[in-house]
């Protein structure tokens, strides 16, 4: 009934497995992949015909974590698996994005590859078995794809590479000083197409090592896929390149020099106005015949992409006639709005940020429910892009794929740098609103997300600053790396590469490739010419901030930690939360307690929270043997009088030890409510507090021995 292939390799400490034709078998191309014991299917489908007039290619990616897969029950109130996470999201671009480029040159038929995971031993991480999966599937289903490619997890661990570091390693990274990086490297044969990584300041070598090393590590795994694609694969779909050769001849004719003459305005706006005015008479020159011709559009975008290219390369002018290593004007400033707790504006050149950051308390955390278990995040990155930026209108709803993916990149950028929670006990969330765009509003996320968190306050380790490089590859091999891109440069250019970090080393490295063929030398350079125009930016966003403010913001709250022991939590939260509610309510402050006994309390008044903590104190601290308390008469009777004296402990002053004379009743001298010194004698046979009084003067709280060896 089944045509089952299965290949297997052992990869690192686990075996990988590739299997088809027993699971889906009316898609395109179907691969289930499994590492260790997480499984991953990956299924591709592809229209065998194009849409009309279609003129860029629809390819859909969809990772989706079934809970099942980790033997849980989703949360939330339907108990199903709802819109993607962000961990889907951001693992779906991580599969679309090395994939892309590979596809033949004009192909626009539709492609959907979905992944779903079917098992997680909660050890090896998903993501990569997807990526391994997809491309297996797409190698197999006849769709002109290019590849295969193969991706690997790199970690780096006292000096040496760790290939597919277990989950728990990459865990919250910033809590686990001894793993350094998390790089994520995807590519095919020849070439590294894709990188994403988190870094704690890591040097340039370093992080080109991880890379070379990924790389090297994933060619068993294509030969892999090779060996399955020579059983399974599908007889390749019947499609040729369109030639559209003639057509772009006509375009050439049509609009060169007046091309060549817009793309030499250094403005933004009336360079994209001119641009579109040249299509428009470049349209208007040609038949009826070429302009339904679905090609209109790449010949057009060929055109323009051969005007900026060969301009850059052969002598080096870029459009706004910077230099290749040359970053834009920068103007940083902070504290711009009154109420917030810390806000910078970052502009540089034609892209700008508005950041803000917001300190919160325990309560603001993000609780994330994840496929290996639930946690906790105080750090939270937000961006938003909105149309106005580039000038155009559109509709506004929820963050997209791409809003997500650059709010995780300036995340990673910027964590790395963070205080520890048990130095900062603040929940941070630092919003960027990007104002204006032209050429990588992602690092300007970073660069303002930092100086709008030392404007709050925050104690960073060091600034972070992040700059967008770019390549042109020529055909025979020639090349330009150019510093901050603009829009039209990654748009019409061969590589998107996103270096953030301090001065002492990279936070951040984000890399895309829309050609195969980029060399370690290249990207050497890149990595090179990145590290300069990061100081350069670090100088320029040093004369806005150049360290954390040490005073918050009036309005920011304060928050003062305290931990007690565990078995007292139960009897500073109280029975139903009696306990806790008090406090909050007679202090004004916020009380946070968590399960390792860690309180933090939270208040913009300091007064609040003194008296807060003091509450906390006198029900969790025990008294001290021979200390002297002031204490409150609570109830006499016959043998003496108990006296509140610590909190809500209460202890006996046996009428002994009132006075230094005989009392018939202890009334005689005292009555309820009355205040008194006494002084902890000790604890009898039973563990009841004796108190004395007569040892103490009532009127200055000395002991009176203390005042006879005075005298």
């Amino acid at each position: 009934m089944f045509n089952e292939v299965k290949k297997s390799m052992q990869w690192g400490q686990e075996t990988l497995t590739l299997e088809t034709g027993k699971v889906a078998r009316q898609a395109d191309g179907s691969v289930i992949a499994t590492l260790g014991e997480t499984s991953v299917m990956a299924n591709v489908t592809f229209a065998k015909e194009p849409k009309p007039g279609q003129d860029f290619f629809p390819l859909t990616v969809h990772y989706q974590e079934k809970y099942y897969a980790a033997g849980k029950v989703p949360g939330g109130f339907f108990k199903r698996e709802a819109r993607p996470t962000e961990k889907e999201t951001l693992t779906a671009r991580l599969i679309d994005r090395p994939c892309r480029p590979l596809f033949a040159p004009g192909f626009k038929h539709e492609v959907l590859v979905m992944c779903t995971v079917l098992s997680h031993d909660l050890v090896n991480d998903p993501d990569i078995v997807a990526m391994i999966a997809a491309s297996a599937a797409l190698t197999i289903s006849g769709v002109p794809f290019m590849g295969p490619i193969a991706a690997a997890r790199v970690g780096f661990v006292d000096g040496e590479y760790v290939l597919n570091p277990e989950v728990q390693d990459m865990d919250q990274l910033r809590n686990n000083p001894e793993q350094r990086l998390d790089l994520v490297v995807a590519g095919t044969k020849d070439a590294v197409m894709m990188v994403e990584s988190e870094a704690y300041e890591l040097s340039e070598d370093e992080m080109l090592g991880a890379v070379v090393f990924a790389h090297e590590q994933i060619q068993p795994v294509i030969d892999l896929i090779i060996d399955l694609a020579e059983v399974a694969a599908k007889e390749p779909f019947n499609y040729t390149p369109p030639d559209y050769s003639e057509l772009y001849a006509a375009v050439k004719a049509a609009g060169e020099e007046d091309m060549r003459a817009a793309y030499a305005i250094r403005d933004k706006q009336e360079r994209t106005n001119t641009v579109a005015a040249v299509r428009e008479k470049i349209k208007a020159a040609l038949t009826e015949e070429q302009l339904e011709d679905a090609n209109l559009g790449s010949a057009l975008k060929k055109l323009e992409s051969s005007i900026l290219r060969g301009d850059v390369v052969k002598n080096g002018n870029r459009i706004d006639g910077r230099s290749t290593t040359t970053v834009r004007a920068i103007e940083s400033q902070v504290g711009l709005l009154p109420r917030t707790h810390g806000s910078a504006l970052f502009t540089r050149g034609e892209t700008q940020a508005l950041v803000v950051t917001t300190l919160g308390t325990g309560e603001d955390e993000q609780i994330i429910d994840a496929l290996h278990g639930n946690f906790r995040s105080n750090f939270l990155l937000h961006y938003n892009f909105p149309p106005y930026s580039v000038g155009e209108v559109g509709r506004v709803g929820g963050p997209g794929r791409r809003e997500i993916g650059h709010g995780k990149l300036a995340w990673r950028a910027l964590q790395a740098v963070l205080p520890a929670a048990t130095d900062f006990p603040y929940t941070i969330r630092v919003v960027s609103e990007i104002t204006e765009s032209n050429g990588s509003s992602s690092m300007a996320s970073v660069c303002g997300g930092s100086l709008s968190m030392m404007d709050a306050g925050v104690p960073l380790k060091a600034p972070v600053a992040g700059v967008a490089m770019g390549l042109v590859l020529e055909e025979d091999g020639s090349y330009a790396v150019l510093t901050d891109i603009l829009g039209d440069e990654d748009h019409l250019g061969d590589m998107d590469f996103k270096v953030a970090g301090t001065e002492n080393g990279i936070t951040s490295l984000q890399m895309d490739i829309k050609v195969a063929g980029i060399t370690p030398e290249i990207m050497k350079q890149a990595l090179a010419q990145a590290k300069d125009g990061r100081m350069h930016i670090l100088g320029e966003m040093g004369k806005a901030l150049s360290a954390g403010r040490t005073e918050f913001s009036a309005h920011a709250p304060r928050i003062e930690t305290m931990t007690v022991p565990t078995d007292k939590i139960r009897e500073v939260i109280g029975s139903g939360g009696k306990v806790i509610r008090e406090i909050v309510e007679t202090s004004g402050a916020k009380v946070d307690i968590n399960d390792d006994g860690v309180i933090k309390i939270a208040s913009p008044n300091a007064d609040a929270i003194q008296k807060a903590y003091d509450m906390i104190y006198s029900i969790v601290a025990e008294p001290e043997e021979g200390k002297v308390y002031k204490g409150k008469v609570v109830k006499i009777v016959d043998f003496g009088a108990f006296v509140n004296f610590f909190g809500k402990r209460d202890g006996l002053v046996h009428v002994s030890q009132i006075e230094n004379r005989r009392l018939n009743h202890p009334s005689d001298v005292l009555k309820e409510g009355q205040e008194v010194w006494v002084k902890l004698l000790g604890f009898d046979d039973r563990g009841k507090v004796r108190l004395s009084m007569k040892v103490v003067d009532q009127e200055t709280g000395q002991e009176a021995k203390k005042e006879e060896e005075a005298e």
